[in-house]
């Protein structure tokens, strides 16, 4: 299996995602797909779910993360994966920390430098579209973008990879040679991803309904957040083919699951003592 899809959504990203936890596996193992990453936004809700799942349909789990970063003026996502017992931890103290250490009247984030604090045993991708680092080439800061890259190269060692997505959307590909040039740049290496919300291309409709209810809007609207009728479960056939021009960002996404191995294991809850 030459590609592997490293940024699955499920309906634990809320009202961004129109798949569970349960049939993320399911679609895997039929695609003839040997793994699976999960990244919901901001949360591991569906981290136990989808391990046993993964693991029942004979797919290996990679759990991980789309953590909403702040750096400075700038906000964007950097997905985190898994590879042992410390880094799932460590992804742990993340997630909480993006929900209990903001204000109120803020939404789920983490300082650049708590994620820097926290990465051992964590493989970072940069996010893609809605990554920090696209955040500055967005705003025309080539160099911020760059400087960000060189940040999270020096922590993640060896562990972060520039996430390339095709799915149509103007301003990925006005993005695209620019995380190229900061790949090539600082010796990064380049990998393949499909933001992946919905089953087939044409639940696409429907996808775009639940978008209407996440922002409180209507379809006729134009000035509305919508995504591209590309974010369905595409085979590794078709992603092959997509980066033919770029086959070393398909074969990293193999050499990333190899380089993860951790499922979640279930245990016994863990409730609180109670003093008569």
């Amino acid at each position: 299996m030459s590609f592997i899809h490293l940024r699955a959504r499920s309906a634990y990203s809320l009202l961004e995602s129109m798949l569970h936890a349960k049939q993320l596996a399911k679609l895997a193992a039929a695609h003839g797909m040997p793994a699976l990453g999960l990244t919901d936004s901001n949360n591991l809700y569906g981290a136990l779910e989808f391990s046993e799942a993964a693991a029942e349909a004979g797919v290996q789990p990679i759990i991980g993360c789309a953590l909403k970063v702040r750096a400075d003026d700038l906000e964007g996502d950097i997905a985190v994966l898994v590879q042992n017992g410390e880094g799932y931890a460590r992804l742990l103290n993340l997630a909480s920390a993006a929900h209990l250490d903001v204000s109120p009247q803020e939404t789920p984030h983490v300082p650049l430098a708590r994620l820097l604090a926290e990465s051992d045993g964590l493989i970072a991708l940069t996010g893609g579209l809605y990554g920090l680092v696209n955040a500055a080439l967005d705003a025309g800061r080539p160099e911020r973008a760059r400087e960000i890259a060189e940040t999270l190269a020096t922590t993640f060692s060896n562990r972060l990879y520039v996430e390339l997505g095709r799915h149509g959307e103007p301003a990925e590909h006005e993005a695209e040679q620019g995380l190229i040039d900061i790949a090539y740049g600082l010796g990064l290496p380049l990998v393949a991803a499909n933001d992946i919300r919905f089953k087939k291309k044409s639940d696409h409709r429907a996808h775009d309904a639940l978008l209407c209810i996440a922002a409180s809007s209507y379809l006729g609207e134009e000035d509305r957040f919508k995504v591209s009728e590309e974010h369905y479960f595409k085979t590794a056939e078709e992603m092959s083919a997509l980066f033919d021009d770029l086959p070393e960002a398909i074969e990293h996404t193999t050499e990333i699951a190899r380089r993860c191995a951790f499922r979640v294991a279930p245990r016994k809850p863990i409730l609180p003592q109670f003093t008569r």
